[in-house]
């Protein structure tokens, strides 16, 4: 297949395929009245729909021909679709609603694994450590503010954290967020040590799995466990370079997202064989996104963030993942190579 062909396909699976994650995946259709459903405790959510959204509203010119396509990729007639990219040796870069909240699902144990690294750092933990998993209890859905939760086996830290990136495991990321003292101490980290905006951690992975399904992503922006693509974009950007970590933990979090086995048909899906990528994938009810860092063969690196809801079920998701990593792949392969040629002359 040509490389125009490739930045227009959609790869959709075989039916019959399983996916070998440990990630839970929800693909069930929303009840008529989950508008009526609250949870039981808790402080009031504000829930708006898209079309309030500020960067929804009026019409938006894109700085360049790459960032059209990626638009016209990511349309938003089956459910929003948010984008952010940036070749982090030009420094080029996209957005398309780059500034909405979207589910984080799973992509926000990137941020928990870095709190906690960030504490071995600082000597308050250790990665030979050992922590119980957080197993789930059953409970009914909006029964209180926290799942409950048991303890399970116990293993290391730097266990917890590999379970946590390559098989996307809940209970041992809930291990981590209770060792570094839940959300509110993700929160801290990733503002005021990282510096970032648009991120948000409200719940436990335990707390979030129970509760999901309450608002349809596709039509609705809650902004609990949310974050914006160019946030994320942030985040990986500043992990890779070595911003916020010791050389030792970055290589534990980098070392690990290389070697995430989730998202077969997403952001890996369509790119070349010898493309390295470094990702984490996430999925909830109505929606699933990647994101991650992609390595090109001729040495440059891109930060990558797509969260994509509805597209009719969770094959049109990843399809939809699929062809927007192929597009500003070969988008920024071609401004790279453009680039070269003008400072050859």
């Amino acid at each position: 297949m040509s490389s125009l062909a490739l930045v227009g396909a959609l790869v959709v699976p075989p039916a019959a395929a399983t996916s070998t994650s440990l990630e839970s995946t929800f693909d069930k259709v929303l009840r008529s009245d989950t508008k009526a459903q609250r949870p039981a405790t808790g402080a009031p959510v504000s829930i708006m729909p898209v079309q309030s959204w500020p960067s929804n509203s009026g019409s938006r010119s894109y700085d360049s021909g790459l960032e059209a396509q990626i638009a016209q990729l990511a349309n938003g007639a089956q459910g929003r679709i948010g984008v952010a990219a940036v070749d982090l040796g030009t420094g080029r870069s996209l957005s398309v609603l780059g500034n909405q909240p979207f589910p984080m699902a799973s992509t926000s144990k990137i941020a928990i694994v870095a709190t906690f690294l960030n504490g071995v750092d600082q000597g308050r933990y250790s990665l030979t450590t050992r922590y119980a998993l957080k197993m789930p209890v059953p409970s009914a859905k909006y029964s209180s503010a926290v799942a409950p939760v048991r303890a399970g086996a116990t293993l290391s830290a730097l266990e917890l954290i590999d379970r946590a990136i390559i098989h996307s495991d809940n209970h041992a990321t809930d291990a981590l967020l209770a060792a570094v003292g839940g959300p509110s101490a993700v929160n801290q980290w990733v503002r005021n040590s990282a510096g970032l905006s648009g991120f948000r951690l409200d719940r436990d992975i335990a707390t979030l799995v129970r509760d999901d399904g309450q608002y349809d992503p596709a039509r609705t922006i809650d902004p609990r466990d949310s974050a914006t693509p160019l946030a994320m974009v942030q985040l990986l950007t500043g992990v890779y370079q070595g911003r916020w970590l010791s050389q030792s933990s970055n290589a534990v979090l980098l070392s690990a997202m290389e070697r995430c086995v989730t998202g077969r048909y997403r952001l890996r899906a369509l790119l070349p064989s010898d493309a390295r990528i470094l990702h984490k994938t996430g999925t909830l009810s109505n929606t699933s996104s990647d994101v991650g860092i992609i390595n090109t063969p001729d040495g440059r690196a891109i930060a990558v963030a797509v969260y994509v809801t509805g597209q009719g079920g969770k094959s049109g998701r990843d399809a939809r993942i699929a062809s927007i990593a192929r597009a500003i792949y070969d988008g920024y392969q071609v401004e790279a190579s453009s680039f070269r040629r003008t400072a050859s002359r």
